[in-house]
């Protein structure tokens, strides 16, 4: 992970074993890439950015899994 030294993505589950890059863009949020999906999110802080980006891989992943989920049919 590059940037921030006081925020930790292996604190979320779904950044464990993620290469994470933070960044501030020209606005002052604070946008967090996870480049082995190429999912982003942003927030007000590096932490509200991680927080962020966590849910959306995890969204993610549920979204790109091979079960199709329609075992109900």
């Amino acid at each position: 992970m590059s940037s921030d030294a006081d925020v930790d993505p292996s604190e979320y589950d779904a950044l464990e074993d993620a290469d994470v890059t933070l960044r501030v863009n020209d606005h002052g949020l604070h946008i967090a890439d996870d480049e082995a999906t190429g999912v982003s999110s942003q927030g007000q802080t590096p932490e509200e950015a991680l927080e962020n980006l966590a849910a959306a891989v995890e969204s993610y992943e549920e979204a790109t899994a091979d079960d199709p989920g329609d075992d109900w049919l």
